[in-house]
């Protein structure tokens, strides 16, 4: 291996042949393997395919399709899994835990804590390991977002009203539990909106576009499922919010609105069972 492959950092690396052991990719001038059980299922010779390269304990380069939750030189909030007198070891999504040293960490933390951490790359030993980061890294002074702005979030860490989450990687927010119909880990990068920045800075966040302009962007969508349907869907005011939010992606408030919505335009009619297409 040689300084031309990228230790650490999420690469799209072209297939060259399979070998009983793995696939052959090409990293740079040199070919690293990966292994049979981390291919995905119909991977052939001129495919590209997405792969996290990083060292084991002995130095051996390994070669891992699974995704990390951060890549180097990524800020993330990630779980202590074990820890030991020389430091912590972080789930960051791949085989290998994540180490971070004691002397990089800012106070003593326990199995299970969440720790907002830099993913970092020895440039000597081409060593993974991190650094942890004050909390408050993220500021909202001076920022230039606007209300129902399209947003990237991260999340930081969870807390008793929600999740505080990273805006665009310069701003903090929060995105409250009744906001949220999945389940959301530590690396996650979510498409976002702007809810509400109230007086002291502090915003609120949301999955999908808040209030009325959400409703004006799903009506037509929801239509046209109506019409694929046969005219009939089986979702009303009794349905609960995660059906409602793994079928339409909105939240059950927004859902309410948007059939309302469509109920005084006479598009639809609401029956106990479901929403009914009207026909003209």
């Amino acid at each position: 291996m040689n300084t031309q492959v990228e230790f650490g950092k999420i690469l799209s690396l072209k297939v060259k042949n399979q070998r009983p052991e793995g696939w052959l990719l090409q990293a740079g001038t040199q070919l690293v393997i990966l292994p049979n059980e981390e291919a995905p299922k119909g991977l052939r010779a001129g495919d590209f395919v997405s792969v996290v390269i990083y060292l084991n304990q002995q130095g051996e380069p390994v070669v891992s399709s699974k995704i990390p939750y951060a890549q180097v030189g990524d800020n993330a909030s990630l779980r202590i899994v074990q820890v030991t007198q020389a430091g912590a070891f972080l789930d960051w999504g791949l085989p290998k835990d994540l180490f971070l040293p004691r002397s990089k960490q800012l106070r003593d933390h326990e199995v299970g804590e969440n720790v907002f951490v830099k993913v970092e790359l020895d440039s000597y030993s081409n060593r993974l390991a991190c650094s942890e980061l004050p909390e408050d890294l993220y500021s909202n002074a001076n920022h230039e977002l606007k209300e129902f702005q399209q947003v990237e979030l991260e999340l930081l860490k969870e807390t008793p009203l929600g999740f505080q989450m990273i805006i665009n990687r310069k701003h903090i927010g929060l995105l409250y539990h009744n906001e949220v119909f999945k389940p959301i880990y530590p690396g996650d990068t979510l498409k976002g909106y702007i809810k509400r920045i109230k007086d002291n800075d502090l915003i609120d966040l949301a999955l999908g576009k808040p209030g009325h302009e959400r409703v004006e962007d799903e009506t037509g969508l929801f239509l046209r499922r109506l019409r694929e349907a046969g005219g009939f869907l089986p979702f009303h005011d009794k349905t609960d919010p995660e059906t409602i939010y793994k079928e339409f992606q909105m939240s059950k408030k927004a859902f309410k609105m948007m059939i309302g919505k469509l109920y005084k335009q006479q598009k639809i009619t609401i029956l106990p069972s479901g929403v009914e297409l009207k026909s003209r």
